[in-house]
């Protein structure tokens, strides 16, 4: 499996997760994304709203009906209901669940870093786990230490 850790320094989650998520429906695959405030949440499902290139990414939330017909669903927890075998844990908060999936987007910033460090010494150890890490340089992604 793979877990790619992405450290925000310029945009937030809200910002960068639309373009990943494109990508991961492009593949025909479902998306399930992790957050544990509401108000996170929220602002994640306004940037899935407009998406890029302001298009419309169709998600849901737990708890509505028809989530397990959501291509994206936003939750609290790691119940896939939708049957997504991606996460994004979009707090920066590390779940070991996460392992139960096919790959794991983790994105932490400034204030959860300590947890990605401890996360990634960990899983750097794990069996049949891939981490990979992403920081942003300007408008794109490096891969990098």
């Amino acid at each position: 499996m793979q877990v790619d850790f992405y450290q925000l320094s310029r945009d937030p989650v809200d910002q960068v997760l639309p373009a990943i998520a494109t990508r991961i429906l492009g593949l025909g695959a479902r998306l399930l994304v992790v957050a544990q405030e509401a108000d996170r949440l929220e602002r994640i499902s306004q940037g899935l709203w407009a998406g890029p290139a302001e298009s419309f990414l169709a998600h849901g939330r737990v708890g509505e009906d028809g989530e397990a017909h959501q291509p994206i669903l936003l939750s609290a927890d790691c119940n896939a209901a939708n049957g997504a075998r991606h996460i994004a844990l979009a707090d920066g908060v590390w779940r070991e669940e996460a392992l139960g999936f096919e790959r794991v987007f983790y994105f932490f910033d400034a204030d959860t870093i300590d947890g990605a460090r401890a996360s990634w010494r960990v899983l750097s150890k794990a069996d049949g786990v891939e981490p990979r890490f992403w920081r942003q340089e300007g408008r794109k992604w490096v891969q990098g230490p």
